[in-house]
C-alpha cells in the first residue's frame, strides 16, 4: 500500500488522512507506484486523467478542465532538431495546473473546502482556477512586489490575494501562518502536486509511441517539472515500459541558480534578479531530491546568463514559438547541449516549454 514519505527520516504517513509535511518538518513524497502498460491507459479520456491508475488513491470525480495532452512539436532549432512539449495549452496557460487538478482533487475528495497558497505566478493561477472549477475557497498569499498583471489571473477565479512585504519566502511564511484558517495547499509542499506533474512523463511516453526519448529538458525553480518527470520515467522503468530513464538536464537562470550551483560543488553563487521569474527561487525545498533526479538519469545541470535567456525567447518566437523567459531556458539548455556534445543530433530529445509567453508580456 502506497503512503506519504519522508524522504530523509524514512516515516512514512496514511495517505487518507490531509497533510502537507512530515511531523519534523519537511516536505513529503508519496511512495513510488509501480507503472502502467498501454493498456491501463483510460483512452475515453482527453485529460490527464487517462492515467489515473498511476495515482496513489482513486479519486472518483476529479477536478478537471482538460489539461494536459499538450501538443508535442518537432521543430528545427540550436543545430538539432528537437520535440517541443507545449505545456502552454493547458487552461490558465502552465504545466502547474496538473498539479493543482490531481492535488485539489485529492484534497476535495478528502473534505478539504479552504485551501490557502503562496505563490508569484503560475501556480497561483492554476490553484485559484480549479478551486474555482471545485468550488474551493482558495487564498494566494504573494510578494507584494508581484506585478499585478501576473495576480491578475488568479483574482478572475476569485481568489483573494494577501500581498506580503519582503522577498519570496516571506509570502510562504505568512501562507503558513495562516493555515488555521484554510488547508496549505502549496504547489511547492504538497506531494499530491508531483503526483499530478509526473503524467507529463506518461503523456511523453505515450506521444512518443510509448518510448522514452534520450533526453528530456526542463526549466528548474522549485523543481516540480524535473522532479514529476522522474518520478513518471522511474515508474515506467520500474513497469519494464522502457529500457532505461531519459537523461534530464536541468536549466536555471544564473542568476539565481543553487541546482547548478550545488551540483558543481559551489557554496557561495551570487543571486541577482533574473527575467526568468518562475524560476528565481533561492532555496529549494527539495533540492536533495532534485539532485538525486539528476544523477540517477544520468543528466546535468545548464546555468543560463540573463542575455541567452532573451536569445532564446526571441528564437523561438521567430520560429512560431511564444513562451514565457522561464521556458526559455530549456531551449538555452538544449542548444548549449548540442554544442558541446552532450546531446548527439540523431537523438531524440524532449525540450519542456511550460508557460505561455502571454504571462509575461513584459518580456
Amino acid at each position: 500500500m502506497r503512503s506519504y514519505l519522508d524522504p530523509l527520516a524514512g516515516t512514512r504517513f496514511p495517505l487518507d488522512v490531509p497533510r502537507w509535511r512530515s511531523d519534523t518538518g519537511g516536505p513529503l513524497l508519496v511512495t513510488p507506484g509501480s507503472g502502467i502498460a498501454p493498456a491501463d491507459i483510460d483512452t475515453s479520456e482527453r485529460s490527464l486523467w487517462r492515467y489515473r491508475s498511476t495515482l496513489p488513491v482513486e479519486v472518483r470525480d476529479p477536478i478537471s478542465l482538460g489539461e494536459g495532452r499538450t501538443p508535442l512539436v518537432a521543430r528545427a532549432y540550436g543545430g538539432g532538431r528537437p520535440s517541443f512539449k507545449l505545456e502552454w495549452c493547458s487552461p490558465t496557460g502552465s504545466f502547474k495546473d496538473r498539479g493543482a487538478s490531481v492535488m485539489l482533487s485529492v484534497l476535495r475528495q478528502q473534505g478539504v473546502r479552504a485551501v490557502i497558497e503562496d505563490s508569484s505566478g503560475n501556480g497561483g493561477a492554476a490553484v485559484a482556477c480549479y478551486g474555482a472549477a471545485g468550488g474551493l475557497d482558495v487564498t494566494v498569499f504573494a510578494p507584494a512586489s508581484t506585478s499585478p498583471a501576473k495576480l491578475a489571473q488568479a483574482r478572475a477565479y476569485g481568489a483573494r490575494i494577501e500581498l506580503v512585504e519582503g522577498p519570496r519566502e516571506a509570502s510562504q511564511e505568512a501562507a503558513i501562518a495562516a493555515a488555521a484558517r484554510g488547508f496549505y495547499a502549496s504547489h511547492n509542499w504538497h506531494p499530491f502536486f508531483l503526483e499530478g506533474v509526473k503524467t507529463l512523463a506518461y503523456e511523453i511516453w505515450e506521444d512518443l509511441g510509448f518510448r522514452a526519448p534520450d533526453h528530456v529538458i526542463v526549466p528548474v525553480g522549485a523543481g516540480s517539472t524535473l522532479l514529476g518527470c522522474f518520478l513518471g520515467f522511474s515508474e515506467l522503468h520500474a513497469a519494464g515500459q522502457i529500457p532505461r530513464l531519459p537523461r534530464i538536464h536541468a536549466s536555471q537562470p544564473l542568476n539565481c541558480s543553487p541546482l547548478d550551483a550545488a551540483w558543481r560543488g559551489e557554496t557561495d553563487r551570487p543571486v541577482a534578479p533574473t527575467v526568468a521569474e518562475g524560476a528565481a527561487i533561492r532555496n529549494p525545498l527539495r533540492l536533495a531530491q532534485m539532485l538525486e533526479a539528476v544523477r540517477d538519469s544520468g543528466g546535468s545541470t545548464v546555468a543560463v546568463s540573463e542575455d541567452g535567456i532573451l536569445a532564446a525567447h526571441a528564437s523561438l518566437a521567430r520560429s512560431g514559438l511564444y513562451a514565457e523567459p522561464t521556458s526559455a531556458l530549456a531551449a538555452a539548455a538544449y542548444d548549449r547541449l548540442v554544442r558541446r556534445g552532450a546531446i548527439l543530433p540523431e537523438e531524440l530529445a524532449v525540450v519542456v516549454l511550460t508557460g505561455s509567453g502571454l504571462k509575461s508580456p513584459r518580456s
